[in-house]
């Protein structure tokens, strides 16, 4: 651990199978670096910066983010449940997520414009006022994610499936869906909808 505030930067560096399990990283900046196999699973990653920096078959469940600083992260085959994103840095804040379980995470009132969500898993996860202008949802389970004052505007939800959110109280201009999925959009009116025709 270190004692002083001096920042430890690491660049370039690749982790693997490392068990962060319950441990507090303090005062370090991960500069393109790579993770492998390593498990965060309930660690207090607060106030650090991870920038560039790949993540994959990870373990991120009920992880501590406070002021932590995301700048191009890559998250591929990762569990990440339960993490409340809206207290990480604002400043460093930029993702793409690809086969990871995201559910039960909260983006509420976050930046997310631009992200990619590829064969994700959203169950429950906390989209309220987050702007995700241009995103992208591709073979996404959004089952019970909440979409309330959220800015969806260009999003692309063509390929996803499970969600259900109320246009009149989201900004849904241009955003993209399939006509196999509009369902979604009217579930607030109770309507019995026949898909055969």
């Amino acid at each position: 651990m270190n004692d002083s505030n001096e920042t430890i930067i690491h660049q370039g560096k690749t982790f693997t199978q490392i068990d962060y399990t319950e441990k507090n990283l303090q005062n370090r900046e991960f500069l393109n670096c790579e993770f492998i196999g390593c498990n965060f699973s309930k660690s207090d990653l607060s106030y650090n910066d991870f920038m560039d920096c790949q993540f994959k078959q990870c373990n991120f469940s009920l992880t501590t983010v406070v002021g932590t600083g995301f700048k191009d992260a890559t998250f591929i085959g990762c569990k990440i449940l339960g993490i409340d994103f809206s207290k990480c840095n604002k400043f460093l804040f930029s993702f793409l997520f690809e086969q990871s379980h995201l559910d039960y995470s909260t983006f509420f009132g976050t930046k997310l414009k631009k992200t990619k969500f590829i064969d994700c898993s959203l169950k429950e996860t906390d989209f309220e006022e987050t702007d995700l202008t241009s995103s992208v949802f591709h073979n996404c389970d959004l089952s019970g994610a909440s979409f309330v004052r959220s800015v969806l505007e260009k999003v692309d939800f063509r390929t996803a499936r499970n969600f259900s959110f109320d246009p009149a109280v989201n900004k849904v201009k241009q955003a993209k869906f399939s006509a196999l999925n509009l369902a979604g959009l009217l579930y607030q009116f109770n309507l019995d909808i026949d898909y055969d025709g």
